[in-house]
């Protein structure tokens, strides 16, 4: 353990330069808490429409193109790398923390303060690599043509907006707000999508002519300007390569099925050993790690699309890059985005119709089998390494003096051992299974937007009554 401990001090140096949110020294009213959401809330969506200065295009193949969406970026603004530096750092430290490469003990607060300057240290280092990286493979236009001066320019304005994102999340998961910043973050994008794929009044020209992009907004333009109604119902309904309203329906079946797996629970009664007649309950969800295998599991995909991109554009013809991943431009893109045709990414990335999946049904068997194992193990090394395993919920009830009835004090963590990993276990595959079933069926915004959102927004519900039960009397909500 000692020898893990040495590794993490090693951080200590660096600490006092890292930019950091006190925690609150107080309890911060509820309206001041959705107060510092909604600013946070809104600097997240002016850098997102903030173009970035310097730059000579923002066209051609986009290696993020994929996961855009889940990790909050926006291409050609400041908010290009979006939450990739955050999410992809905590994947990094749970890998090392769970494969014990570093010792981190949850119960000691030093040790957290190291894990979570390290992690943040290397937010900030991923975020100047990722910066360089995107400016070095030609996204904003050829670096000669761009200049030392310009590319030194973006890549300090995709710097601070990394340190933007990091010190936001900070602050809401420090007590001023309500959630996670990352969280906030994903949801909104997404839903932002949802709602523009299906009301967006863009017109575009597949070969059909003039069409709108918004499902809901193209079935009534459909049923108006066609004299047949039956023809019109049936493109507006299945059209390809543009939001449809099948797509939408999909999207609003898949919502109700996670709203109503977030009901899954076992509740286990607790009571307290001080205080005589006091009973309380601890609730073990279905979805025990919430949305974190699927944020862990999304970072990781995309991480793997930018590599495998990058090499295959230089070295095309090498074995070993195409194993990884092959890659071609797209017939339905404009802007020749690349889509992956062979190689592990391929396998990776969802089919895109059930035609897919009956002309490759390896390719959607190999697909569901990673979906299912990356979420069930990312769900399973996650309560290690967050401090919600049956060790560290048993040390908790503890500490509050807290016992289950029937049962004695010693057997605590024999006991909570019989549901926790399971739940962590089985609720991560079927995180992933719904994710697949979303895909499959083709809703709007992927299964794993679709599911990140619902968990989020449902967590967001939950916080909010919690904190307005608890401020009612105070403050008359």
């Amino acid at each position: 353990m000692a020898g893990g401990f040495r590794v993490l001090h090693l951080v200590r140096p660096f600490l006092s330069f890292l930019p950091e949110v006190q925690t609150a020294d107080r309890k911060i009213p509820f309206r001041e808490k959705v107060m510092y959401t909604v600013v946070s809330l809104f600097i997240f969506l002016v850098c997102s429409q903030l173009p970035l200065y310097g730059i000579h295009s923002a066209t051609g193949s986009d290696p993020f193109y994929w996961m855009r969406m889940i990790l909050a970026s926006n291409r050609g603004t400041v908010m290009e790398l979006g939450i990739t530096p955050i999410v992809t750092s905590g994947l990094v430290m749970q890998l090392l923390a769970g494969s014990k490469l570093i010792e981190v003990d949850n119960s000691v607060r030093e040790d957290r303060a190291l894990l979570n300057g390290a992690q943040k240290l290397l937010g900030v280092l991923i975020t100047i690599g990722e910066a360089v990286a995107y400016v070095l493979s030609g996204m904003y236009g050829n670096v000669r043509d761009l200049g030392a001066g310009n590319a030194i320019l973006i890549i300090v304005q995709l710097f601070f907006a990394g340190i933007i994102v990091i010190c936001l999340d900070e602050l809401l998961q420090k007590g001023y707000g309500l959630g996670s910043g990352i969280s906030l973050f994903i949801a909104t994008n997404i839903c932002e999508n949802i709602i523009w794929k299906a009301f967006s009044p863009t017109t575009i020209n597949s070969g059909r002519g003039a069409e709108f992009e918004g499902a809901v907004i193209a079935l009534f333009h459909l049923l108006i300007t066609r004299t047949d109604k039956v023809r019109a119902l049936k493109e507006a309904f299945y059209r390809q390569n543009l939001p449809n309203v099948t797509n939408l329906l999909a999207t609003v079946l898949v919502f109700l099925i996670v709203i109503y797996f977030q009901g899954f629970r076992v509740v286990l009664p607790v009571r307290s050993k001080s205080a005589r007649g006091q009973q309380g309950s601890y609730p073990i969800k279905l979805f025990y790690t919430s949305n974190m295998p699927i944020i862990l599991q999304s970072a990781l995909v995309t991480n793997l699309y930018f590599i495998s991109q990058l090499l295959y554009k230089r070295y095309s013809t090498n074995f070993v890059v195409n194993l990884l991943g092959k890659w071609k431009e797209s017939e339905y893109s404009q802007s020749g985005q690349l889509i992956p045709v062979g190689g592990l990414v391929y396998y990776i990335t969802a089919p895109t119709s059930f035609g897919d999946i009956a002309a490759n049904p390896f390719h959607a068997l190999f697909y569901l089998t990673f979906m299912l194992t990356a979420c069930a193990l990312f769900s399973k090394t996650w309560i290690e390494v967050s401090g919600s395993s049956a060790r560290d919920v048993a040390r908790q009830l503890k500490e509050q003096q807290m016992v289950m009835p029937g049962h004695r004090e010693s057997n605590l963590q024999k006991e909570l051992n019989r549901y926790i990993p399971t739940a962590a276990a089985f609720g991560g595959m079927c995180i992933g299974a719904l994710t697949v079933v979303a895909d499959f069926m083709g809703a709007i915004g992927s299964g794993t937007g679709i599911l990140l959102a619902v968990t989020i927004i449902y967590q967001y519900f939950e916080t909010f009554d919690k904190e307005r039960a608890s401020e009612i009397g105070l403050f008359g909500f």
